[in-house]
């Protein structure tokens, strides 16, 4: 069964306080972009790339994609309006029956081969998967006037990262259900909302981060200088 990562880079990056989307940001040389296809064409475990861009930025993708000599990736899609759409897109464009497909943030260039491959493994007996890493702040639950409610058990609350990871049938009938709804930030809740399948966590990493701010470029700029300094 093959194994495609979807690698979502669509987004506009309204929160980052630039002009262009942060996908193409550079950190250590590189776009953010690329650093996140560099994991997944670098992973033996991955079979084949659909990359997922924003529709207005295909020409400055086509000039990243032309040097960098990618092996892996086989479509190049413009994705829709919200998240989600551009899921349904991806996986839309997928032409085999059963897939094992890896959902990823375009603006998480620190996955590791490690989580991919925990993630293959865990599709063998799963149909529905999460990156996730336990919370290590004290949660609390406040009433509008920012008063304490509650103070939350934090041993059963985690932050999902990405990939979240299908079996290719199971996600394909969720965003068939969920084609009219457009109350999702993520796969998972379409799978559970619909009930069908349980979610099974996958250990994440504290350095799977996601770039949403430009504070996060300067913490990734060090996270990549110690990953030179260890090779």
């Amino acid at each position: 069964m093959e194994n495609i990562g979807i690698i979502l880079a669509s987004g506009k990056g309204s929160r980052f306080g630039e002009s262009f989307p942060k996908q193409f940001f550079e950190i250590a040389g590189k776009s953010v972009l690329e650093h996140t296809i560099d994991a997944f064409e670098e992973s033996k475990y991955i079979d084949s790339i659909i990359l997922v861009i924003p529709a207005g930025f295909r020409e400055h993708v086509k000039n990243i994609l032309s040097k960098c000599n990618y092996k892996k990736i086989n479509k190049v899609l413009d994705g829709g309006e919200t998240r989600k759409d551009s899921v349904r897109i991806a996986i839309d464009s997928i032409e085999d029956e059963e897939a094992n497909v890896l959902i990823h943030d375009g603006v998480r260039p620190f996955v590791s081969d490690d989580i991919i491959s925990r993630c293959i493994e865990a599709l063998e007996k799963h149909n529905a998967i999460t990156v996730a890493i336990p919370v290590t702040d004290t949660i609390i639950k406040v009433n509008v006037e920012k008063n304490i409610e509650n103070v939350i058990d934090r041993k059963k609350i985690y932050r999902c990262q990405t990939p979240q990871c299908f079996k290719l049938s199971l996600i394909r009938k969720a965003h068939e259900l969920a084609a009219g709804d457009e109350n999702f930030t993520d796969d998972c809740g379409i799978v559970l909302k619909y009930n069908l399948s349980d979610v099974y966590i996958v250990d994440g990493d504290e350095n799977n981060i996601k770039i949403t701010y430009k504070s996060d470029i300067y913490f990734a700029e060090k996270l990549f200088q110690i990953r030179n300094v260890a090779k």
